[in-house]
């Protein structure tokens, strides 16, 4: 992975280069998981008509979590502490500091957050047909929305008294500055609700609006560079590149499967039920797939369980875990889509699996409990410009995208517990003079910002062992390692 020099200016970089962090989660009292339908919603939230007339089963996923990072889920609560793969439900609020973060929806399509921002999701519906509405509110910073080609969903964005309509198969960007908002499209067309009609902004253009007076907006021929585009970019590409679904069996939502294919590979298991089941790189037979995580609030449907994994999405809400007799956990899809209430996935009785708590939590607890049977080990960064792979870390600590093929160094974590690469500064040799790696030829600012995810996944770790303890002794979740050992 090669980090360039060239963008040490940027405040938000410069703090990614020396490892972002995020803070540890704290523990808390037990609740209380109500029951709910395949789609993970209670009897109650569908019985209970949404004011538009269209259905509330929605919920999409915090998807990368780097630095600073606050998530108001709407449970009275305020702002907290998130961790990667949290659902997102209508009436979210996300703010960020120095740090970034990103959103996937049900079709793959993205919102990607810029540092120092707050956005907010009023509206997730699912419409009579089946597509898709969303509504995303920029109240202050930078926004890309990258929607996928999907016919029939909707996608508005609102800031100030400001309202956009996306198409299928746009790419925008949109920065919030003090009295001031510009629109760049970076793809595809956006459409401006004005009270004299609708004007289309197209590819390559940018939009300036006055946010502080009536005048009208302005029209430029060209989209400006900024620091996080390169970041966008890549990121899209990532999506674009592992978003093939065709051996997860007949789920309607492709959101996580991206990170699945990068992190991990599906082996032979004939001897086991026969077919084949999912493994994640990085994971010997001792590795338990419920061994850490945190059990997550949500007042619609009880407690939902959340895993810290990059790739933890998908396999946590559709298919199933099986224990394989010398070759470990793995996951096979099938079944039904399970959405907040997630809590019935394990079907091999060789598991402990963290129970759920019991009573709802009290007022000015925190809403999510951690859960920590398993201490889980983190790539990271290590000596002389070298990130290390560790085994039984399942790809905690591995950035998205930017280290090449995990296979090869999957297998040797598995012979030796740790391989490592080479990552590079600035030039296209380290200083020993080494060759650069597959994983250095295509990284740029993503690279940087994916780097922190290390700092990030040991932060999370750390903080989870340290909070187990107390988490157990308040009745939380049941101890004992799951698998076998």
């Amino acid at each position: 992975m090669r980090i360039t020099s060239g963008l040490s200016t940027s405040t938000l970089l410069a703090l990614i280069l020396g490892g972002l962090s995020s803070p540890a989660q704290e523990p808390v009292s037990p609740a209380t998981a109500a029951a709910s339908d395949e789609a993970g919603t209670t009897e109650s939230s569908q019985t209970a008509p949404a004011a538009s007339g269209y259905s509330k089963i929605r919920i999409v996923r915090l998807s990368e979590v780097k630095g600073e990072v606050q998530l108001d889920r709407n449970v009275g609560r305020g702002f907290e502490s998130p961790m990667t793969n949290l659902p997102i439900t209508e009436g979210v609020k996300l703010k960020t500091g120095e740090g970034v973060a990103e959103i996937e929806f049900e079709d793959n399509s993205t919102v990607r957050v810029g540092q120092n921002s707050l956005v907010e999701f009023p509206r997730l519906e699912m419409l009579p047909g089946g597509a898709k509405a969303s509504t995303l509110n920029v109240l202050q910073g930078m926004v890309y929305v990258t929607l996928m080609n999907t016919k029939g969903n909707e996608f508005t964005v609102t800031f100030g008294k400001e309202k956009l309509s996306l198409p299928p198969d746009s790419h925008v960007r949109l920065q919030l500055t003090p009295g001031q908002a510009n629109l760049a499209v970076l793809h595809g067309d956006a459409l401006v609700e004005e009270p004299s009609g609708i004007e289309t902004v197209g590819k390559n253009k940018t939009m300036t609006f006055n946010l502080a007076g009536e005048s009208q907006p302005v029209l430029a021929r060209n989209v400006t560079e900024q620091p996080l585009d390169a970041w966008d970019k890549d990121a899209s590409q990532y999506h674009k590149n592992f978003a093939n679904a065709s051996s997860f069996g007949n789920t309607p939502y492709s959101y996580g499967i991206n990170d699945m294919n990068y992190y991990g590979s599906f082996v032979n298991a004939s001897g086991c039920g026969g077919g084949s089941m999912w493994r994640p790189y990085f994971t010997s037979a001792s590795w338990d797939p419920y061994g850490s995580g945190a059990w997550a609030y949500y007042p619609s449907a009880g407690y939902s369980w959340v895993s810290p994994y990059p790739w933890a999405w998908t396999p946590y809400h559709y298919g199933s875990w099986d224990y394989c007799q010398g070759v470990g956990w793995g996951w096979r899809p099938g079944g039904a889509w399970m959405g907040l209430a997630n809590n019935s996935f394990v079907s091999s009785p060789t598991s402990t699996r963290p129970r759920p708590p019991t009573h709802a939590p009290a007022t000015a607890q925190a809403t999510l409990v951690p859960v920590n049977m398993k201490a889980i080990p983190s790539s990271s960064l290590g000596a002389h410009d070298t990130f290390v792979f560790r085994s039984n870390s399942a790809g905690l600590g591995v950035p998205r995208g930017n280290l090449g093929k995990l296979n090869s160094f999957s297998g040797q974590a598995a012979s030796h517990g740790m391989a490592s690469t080479n990552i590079y500064y600035g030039g296209e040799r380290s200083a020993e003079g080494g060759a650069r790696s597959e994983g250095a030829r295509n990284s740029n600012i993503a690279g940087q910002l994916s780097s922190s995810n290390t700092a990030s996944s040991q932060s999370y770790s750390s903080g989870m062992q340290s909070a187990s303890g107390a988490s157990h002794a308040s009745g939380g979740p049941s101890g004992g390692g799951g698998g076998r050992h």
